[in-house]
């Protein structure tokens, strides 16, 4: 059902889930220097977990009331439009940072400055508010750079852990020279169009004779833009500081960029190209949609080869994101003109909702096998479910539905996507993704078959001594019920992305 339209006066409460966030974050800041050696862990936890979860809950409110619907609400002159994809990817970045902040509070006992790890958190994912709501080239660099330098510092958050800072150095050695192409193709879309509003990048390119003129130069800035895109998605070739990064990084730092930052990656990218550079527009000169398929086929091909081969429970996660980038990269790809364009679009919007939480999921169980000391390995999960039975089934749940088996919302999510490739006419495209889904399976079946059929190590006994963490337990719980429930429940999700994806195809002149 679409959801009715609901102004809101002034228009910048639209943009009520960053203001929270905001706030919450010097919140969190204010407790820091009252109380440096951080006495009450369990106070800076809960303020985080608050915070994000009531920007969730407006956003969810807001997205639901109709405050987004049509053409959303413009701020700043145009600059920012909170419109029905700004709240819906809102909700994502929400939700995964909420569960972050829960499972935190075991993991990090005994480590220092927690009151900065929680407010790198909060401060990434307000950041990644504002990226949904970009609408000029300019509040899409400054966001982007608003979620990037806190994800610096989560990653070598383990100041004493080796792995911990060389994945954090790495991470920002690629992340400054990304930051720095992105720019500098900024620059050469500027001079071009002579604008760095979207909608107004759109209208240079309309009559043809920019694109006549200048469509190389163009040609090139646009491709340092995909360049940008394609570091912050983790999607081939700019994926290599994916699996470095992830795996040295805390478990939940771990979730939240794989789950959070990589739907803010796309996020930019669904906005910038359907709006700023339509491809009715500029396919003559610059066919991003071809660019987009060859990324995509790419990327979901190496990431599940990749991570077939792996031994290391993380580094499979780590790779296997690579690969569902590939295939939300169809949402892109399958841009053809033929068939609905907001089908495809929407479909991507649909998946990115519930990887967030099945794949979040997966990575906090990880993190509680660290939290138990029992090892990374697959080896290392054997006969896990006769220490902790009803957190394997979480995990199993992750797996599966990671796979696309009908267990949880992702399979649906998949199903939208291959179908709504079919339906754009590259039906080859959506044959690569479910053969790559195929050979998911393998690699995903490998934790299933460890944790309930083989024989224990003897390395589990660390369940026993540290018992079951509260906040991480409940986190992963948490994210195992909506996974399963979003399997009957997603129709409620996919109108609202359905109409948000028509909204912001409609944009382009």
């Amino acid at each position: 059902m679409m959801p009715l339209q609901a102004p809101i006066s002034p228009d910048w409460l639209a943009l009520t889930p960053a203001i929270v966030l905001g706030v919450f974050a010097m919140v969190l800041f204010l407790l820091d220097s009252i109380d440096p050696d951080e006495s009450n862990d369990g106070l800076l936890a809960g303020v985080a977990t608050v915070g994000t979860a009531s920007a969730m809950v407006v956003a969810g409110v807001f997205l639901l009331s109709g405050v987004g619907a049509g053409e959303g609400v413009s701020v700043f002159n145009g600059q920012l439009v909170v419109d029905g994809m700004a709240l819906f990817f809102t909700f994502i970045f929400t939700s995964v940072a909420a569960l972050i902040c829960l499972a935190s509070i075991e993991y990090l006992a005994g480590t220092d400055d927690i009151a900065g790890y929680y407010s790198l958190v909060v401060l990434a994912t307000t950041g990644m508010t504002v990226m949904a709501a970009a609408n000029s080239l300019a509040t899409v660099f400054v966001s982007l750079e608003l979620l990037s330098l806190p994800s610096y510092g989560l990653v070598a958050y383990l100041k004493n852990d080796r792995g911990s800072v060389e994945a954090g150095m790495k991470y920002f050695l690629i992340g400054a020279l990304s930051s720095a192409v992105f720019a500098y193709g900024i620059s050469l879309v500027y001079g071009v169009t002579g604008s760095l509003l979207l909608p107004d990048i759109a209208s240079a390119l309309a009559g043809g004779e920019t694109l006549a003129n200048l469509g190389g130069l163009l040609g090139v800035g646009v491709l340092m833009l995909v360049g940008g895109f394609a570091f912050k998605t983790a999607s081939v070739p700019f994926h290599f500081w994916a699996p470095e990064a992830y795996e040295g990084a805390p478990a939940p730092v771990s979730a939240f960029l794989s789950s959070a930052s990589k739907a803010a990656g796309f996020v930019i990218a669904f906005r910038v190209f359907t709006v700023a550079f339509p491809i009715e527009t500029v396919a003559g000169t610059i066919d991003w949609v071809l660019a987009f398929q060859i990324l995509a086929v790419v990327t979901m091909t190496l990431g599940n080869f990749a991570a077939a081969t792996q031994e290391n429970v993380k580094r499979m996660l780590a790779y296997s994101s690579v690969g569902h980038a590939g295939y939300v990269l169809i949402g892109l790809a399958a841009l053809t003109g033929q068939g609905s364009g907001e089908i495809v679009l929407g479909a991507g919007m649909i998946h990115l909702l519930v990887y967030g939480f099945m794949n979040t999921g997966a990575f906090l169980f990880v993190a509680m096998a660290e939290y138990w000391e029992v090892g990374r390995t697959f080896e290392d999960y054997n006969g896990l479910a006769t220490k902790a039975p009803v957190a394997c089934v979480a995990m199993t749940v992750f797996m599966f539905s990671l796979a696309g088996l009908p267990i949880g919302g992702g399979f649906l999510s998949k199903y939208y996507l291959f179908a709504g490739a079919v339906g754009a006419g590259v039906w080859w495209l959506a044959g690569v993704a479910a053969i790559n889904s195929a050979l998911s399976l393998f690699y995903y079946s490998r934790v299933v078959k460890a944790m309930w059929l083989e024989e224990p190590n003897g390395n589990l006994g660390g369940i026993d001594t540290r018992g079951y963490p509260t906040g991480l337990y409940s986190a992963v719980m948490i994210a195992a019920v909506a996974t399963v429930l979003l399997l009957p429940a997603l129709g409620v999700f996919s109108d609202v992305a359905f109409e948000a994806a028509n909204a912001v195809l409609r944009l382009g002149p």
